[in-house]
């Protein structure tokens, strides 16, 4: 049916509803309404305040094992025309499937990739069977080591340590229509016109984050020892990668602070660190929305540290304490914080290579 623009404005006038479409009068007062949306801010506002919201947050790595060996594989099983004697798939395969070879807040594209190697295991069940259609070859065992047979190379590894080596790159943590996600920003100074360049398709709100961030570290720099004086002869350029996707939301002022510190101080950005927080002019780390979202992101990621607002400490009680346990949180409230957690040593920056990486993937 399509909705009328005569919106009920309570639920006592649903009895009452009239449908212009139909030109109906509809009694609606014992109906519920089901919607679902990827991002609430796109929704109208008027239509919102009439909604009661409930938040599905993504699943851990270990969520996404359990629903894949207790659910999702014995309904790819039936539909491969297979049974679970003929093919087992152990949970070190489908922990590197959730890892490697999907990227997502759900279970969609993981249960594409079961069907995927079933359809594989049919086929390979089918060629071994003898001429009488007699079982030609044992039971099909997928461990970790055969995913690659059967889907070819990883499509997903982590990049931080890669993305992080050369000062002016700060990892962030965002929330897309796919749950939370790593999100880099990169920056560079080069000889001309003096001021700032931004790319990367941003909305109004994530180019005043990027002022903001410069505007601070230019009226503090004795106070967080950030050299600023050649800003006067040079353009700053900040880039924000996977241009054709748009980007906009205060969260990225921590990380474009960052991003431009490690830039010119030429120390780099630590690569296990990962960050988000709006930033004032004055210094301080505003709280931010989708924490449970972005800390799941960055154990997906690899990230074993993560900088978050004081004020969003709170937000942690959402979060599975397997994940917890696994992640180092800081909490601040002062950019000054920021770049001290997020920084190399300066003495670490002397160095010709960077030193290796402190920990390796969480699993």
């Amino acid at each position: 049916m399509r909705p009328s623009r005569q919106v009920p404005t309570s639920p006592a006038q649903n009895h009452t509803f009239r449908d212009h479409y139909l030109d109906l009068d509809l009694d609606l007062s014992d109906v519920v309404f089901l919607a679902t949306a990827n991002v609430l801010e796109t929704i109208p506002s008027a239509l919102l305040d009439r909604m009661e919201v409930v938040r599905l947050d993504g699943y851990t790595e270990r969520e996404k094992v359990a629903i894949a060996r207790d659910h999702l594989m014995a309904r790819q099983l039936e539909r491969a025309g297979l049974t679970g004697e003929d093919v087992t798939i152990d949970d070190e395969a489908l922990r590197r499937l959730a890892a490697e070879y999907t990227h997502e807040a759900g279970v969609r594209q993981l249960e594409r990739s079961l069907a995927r190697i079933l359809r594989k295991v049919t086929t390979e069940l089918e060629d071994a069977s003898g001429p009488d259609g007699s079982p030609g070859s044992p039971r099909v065992v997928v461990g970790k080591d055969e995913v690659a047979g059967y889907l070819g190379r990883p499509r997903f590894t982590p990049e931080s340590a890669e993305r992080t080596a050369v000062p002016g790159v700060a990892t962030g943590l965002a929330v897309t229509g796919a749950g939370g996600d790593v999100l880099f920003v990169e920056a560079a100074a080069m000889e001309g016109e003096p001021g700032l360049q931004l790319t990367g398709q941003l909305g109004d709100v994530m180019k005043e984050s990027a002022q903001i961030a410069l505007s601070h570290l230019r009226a503090n720099a004795q106070r967080l020892g950030v050299p600023v004086d050649d800003l006067a002869h040079r353009r700053i350029h900040v880039h924000f990668p996977a241009g054709a996707v748009p980007k906009d939301g205060p969260s990225a002022g921590v990380t474009l602070t960052t991003a431009l510190a490690s830039l010119l101080t030429g120390r780099p950005v630590r690569a296990e660190v990962g960050m988000t927080g709006e930033v004032s002019l004055t210094g301080r780390v505003l709280p931010i929305g989708g924490v449970k979202q972005k800390l799941l992101a960055a154990h997906r990621a690899g990230l074993t540290e993560v900088i978050i607002p004081a004020r969003n400490g709170p937000d942690l009680d959402d979060l599975p304490q397997d994940v917890l346990a696994q992640l180092v949180v800081h909490q601040v409230s002062d950019v000054g914080d920021v770049l001290r957690i997020a920084l190399e040593p300066a003495a670490a920056t002397q160095h010709t290579t960077r030193p290796e990486v402190r920990r390796q993937q969480v699993a």
